[in-house]
This record gives structure tokens, sequence and C-alpha cells, in this order.
């Protein structure tokens, strides 16, 4: 059976003892199933009490409507055959964008038969006939509803639905395929231990997972969409330092530097320092900075975006003149230099990973730089196409760079989990708009979302997984890792 989209409205259909509800509580969780004979025992006496059977529908109703609304995976376990309130369940989904399955279970007569008749309270005989007639009479007319339609297997795969569909029809153009770098991105340093500590612990589980990379952010105190601004909050580059003499594999670098904070120059020999200390594994991730509130606190001006593309602008041509032969001289709209020296040299190419959605980041980063990257796969398609466009303008060639994505996943060891999860972290938003932002899923879930991702040409994933506050969150991360490697 085709793996069922999370949220989606699931409704069973089939007689009794077709094994709907048996089905139903080996897939789905107990919170995910409506079920008319369990609503018949809170209600009435009982799940066999049929005088309570008005009322149960009617709180069945309630609880569909409700749990649609709220675009919540939901799982209808009745026979089904009410042609009214079927129709009227397949329209309230349709009216919130959900997929609609109508799963039919179909089994030898002989088979219903006997599993009714283990049971503590069968239905009785005439009435299974009665069922088993009026399934055969609705069966043939079912495809004409516009049900996605499914035949129950023993075992279904529940997908999360993404934010922004599939992957690869999301992403650009065509590409050389490469092995997708995993980069793990940390943004927040609470947990046990002091700062040091956390800092220490969760690089080295970085490395025994096997992340190719590990990068922070470059802001002077926390960002509000993260944590709270009295948090520790290290700086970058005294942090990179630390790393580079702590670790022996991963990249090292920020995602990414505010050209605000430092003059190109200044930040050249900081990245050539880190790079011949690390043994060759900086990279510059560059940004023209955003966080009005810090630059202003720690006495900058907060300049117009014109003013601030300006600087990048000018630190892309800087950072390569620097690390390059001779002295770099350069002139431009906001940064010069002027006979400026950049000793220890880098041991190599130190790459230069733009971060930016506006027009005119995306065109510099295809003109100067060795890669984007992009919070998030919102728009992937037209941001990817016009990066690649600005470096053919440049006589660049475009598979020789790279796009990446800033990933903001959750991850739980099953679904259970993963729905517990979401709960503790969603805040104000709703539970199916927290999942789908941040991707919610298991290990299983994560590695085909990113099969995808580098199918469609994404070179990078820089990981800043929910919630992560410990080594064990991110040795969690292990199995994808090494499924993507």
């Amino acid at each position: 059976m085709d793996p069922i989209p999370d949220p989606a409205l699931v409704v069973l259909v089939g007689p009794s003892g077709a094994g709907k509800s048996t089905w139903a509580d080996q897939n789905f969780r107990l919170e995910e199933i409506i079920s008319s004979d369990r609503l018949r025992s809170i209600v009435g006496s009982g799940e066999h009490d049929l005088d309570a059977s008005v009322d149960a529908f009617a709180v069945l109703d309630q609880m569909v409507a409700a749990r649609l609304k709220r675009r919540l995976l939901t799982v209808v376990d009745t026979l089904g055959f009410d042609n009214e309130r079927r129709l009227r369940h397949l329209a309230l989904a349709r009216e919130v964008g959900l997929p609609t399955i109508l799963v039919i279970f179909e089994v030898p007569e002989a088979l219903a038969r006997e599993r009714n008749r283990q049971r503590t309270r069968p239905v009785p005989a005439s009435v299974l006939t009665s069922q088993l007639r009026r399934f055969r009479q609705l069966r043939a007319r079912l495809g004409e509803e516009g049900w996605d339609l499914r035949t129950a297997g023993d075992e279904v795969a529940i997908k999360p639905a993404r934010a922004i569909g599939s992957p690869a029809e999301s992403a650009a153009g065509p590409g050389r395929a490469r092995r997708m770098r995993m980069v793990l991105h940390l943004a927040r340093f609470t947990g046990a231990g002091d700062l040091r500590t956390r800092l220490l612990s969760m690089s080295e589980a970085a490395e025994e997972a096997g992340f190719d990379g590990i990068s922070l952010m470059d802001h002077l105190v926390q960002i509000p969409q993260v944590g709270r601004e009295w948090e520790d909050f290290p700086e970058v580059f005294s942090s990179l330092g630390f790393l580079a003499g702590r670790t022996t594999k991963p990249t090292l670098g920020a995602l990414v530097t505010n050209v605000r904070l430092r003059n190109p120059a200044l930040l050249a020999k900081m990245l050539a320092t880190i790079d011949v200390l690390s043994g060759g594994r900086a990279f510059c991730g560059l940004g023209a900075g955003w966080f009005k509130a810090e630059q202003v606190a720690y006495g900058y001006e907060f300049e117009d975006p014109g003013r601030r593309l300006d600087r990048l602008e000018d630190a892309l041509s800087i950072l390569p003149l620097m690390w390059g032969p001779g002295k770099a001289n350069y002139r431009g709209k906001v940064e010069s230099v002027i006979d400026a020296v950049c000793y220890p040299r880098p041991t190599g190419r130190i790459p230069i990973i733009v971060g930016g959605r506006g027009s005119r980041t995306i065109k510099l980063a295809g003109s100067h730089a060795d890669g984007l990257n992009l919070v998030g796969t919102k728009n992937l398609r037209q941001h990817v196409d016009l990066f690649r466009a600005s470096a053919v303008e440049a006589s660049r060639d475009p598979d020789e760079l790279e796009v990446s994505v800033l990933d903001t996943p959750l991850l739980g060891k099953d679904r259970s989990e993963v729905a517990a999860m979401v709960e503790a972290n969603r805040g104000r938003l709703g539970a199916s708009v927290f999942a789908a932002t941040h991707n919610a899923g298991t290990v299983a879930d994560h590695v085909d979302r990113l099969r995808m991702l580098a199918g469609s040409g994404v070179g990078a994933v820089y990981l800043s997984p929910v919630g992560l506050a410990s080594p064990e969150g991110v040795a969690a991360w292990k199995p994808v890792v090494e499924a993507l490697a």
C-alpha cells in the first residue's frame, strides 16, 4: 500500500470482521483514530450499545470536523456505509486542502464470518449478511466520489507532508550529481555544564556522528527566533578557533558572517588563521547582516539595505585578494584595502558561501561566491534559477557552485515521539503547521526527504534541529548522516 501522508483524512470502509479496527490500531496513533465503537463505549454502556449510536455519531462528526479544521491526521473507523456522512467528511477535508483517502477492506465472506463468530459479542448473522451485500453494492461506485482509493494491506507507511511539496519539483535545473554534505549548525548553547563543556561535547558528538562540518551563528547576542537574549552566546571566531584545536575532521565556519561587524581585510586574516590552525578546514559564510538591535546596542550604525549589500559586494572582492599572491589593493563602494598582506596564507581555497534570499544577494553569490545558502526550501526553484543565471552571466560554471539550505528539522524515534515533541515545542503554532514547517519525522522520513533534496541538486544541508541541547540529540542524527553518505 502506498504511504499515507500526514496530515490527511483517512476513511475506512468495510463490513464487520473485515479487520478495520485492527489495521487502524496497528498503523496509527490512538489519538488519530475516531472509532464509532469506542465512542459508543464513552457515551453509552459499551461498544455494542446500539442505543447510543446516534449520540456516538454526533460526537464522531464533531471530532472529525475539529481535527480537520486543525489539519490533523484523522482516521474514521466506522463501517463507512453512510453515504451522506462519508461525502460530508470528504467535503470538509477538501475545504482545508487535505488529502482524502478511502481505504477499502475486501476480505472473503467466510473470513469475515469466522472473525465475527470469534467476537465476544458477534454481529447477528443476518445483519452481517446485509452488510456484505451493501458493501458489494457500495464498492462499485466508490470510485465516482473523488477519493484516493486504497486497498488495505497489512502495514502502511505514514509519511509527513512537507510544507513545500516535493523537493524534486521545487529545486532547480541540471547539475552535477554530488554527495550531499551534512553540516551541524549550532545556534543555541543551553544545556548541562558550562559553556566550554557544552560547545566541546556537541562538537565531539558531531564529529563522531560523521557530520561533514560544524557551523555557528555570527551574532553578538542570541536572536529572538532561537532563544533569549540573556543566554550564553559565544563570539563566533573565538569559538571556531577553539574548535580548530579540538576537532580533526569537520569543516568549520560561520553561517553567516555579518560583513558589518569586521572589515573584510581583518575577516580575511581571521579566516586564514583558523584555516591554518585547523589544517585547512575553514569555510566563509557571508551575509549583509539583518539584526538591527544587536548592531545598535554594540555601537554600529544600522545601514540601509543598499549600503549593507555594497559592503557585501566589496567583501566578496577583497577576501580572495587577501588570500591570493602579493599585496591586496582594492577601492570599493564602501570598503578599501591598500597594500594589505595576509600571512599565514590559507592552506588552500577557502570556500565562500553567501546567505540570503534577496535578488541582489543571490546575484552576488552567483557572480562572486562558491555557494548560496537559503533558509528552508520555499521558492527554491526561483532562487536557484537566479543563482545559476547570475553565474552564467559572470562567465562561471554553475555546476561548480553549491546550493545549500539551512534546515530546522525535528527528529523522533517513532511517530508517537514525534507527536510528543511537536506538542512540546510548537508554542502558539498549530501542531500541523509546526510539524510541516520543521519537517517533523523519524529517521526514515528525514532520509527520504534529504535524498530528494540531494537528487534535485542541493549539495549541502546545514542542520539546526529543533530542541537540540545535548550530545545525545546530535547522536540521534547519526543514522541519517550515514544513510546519506
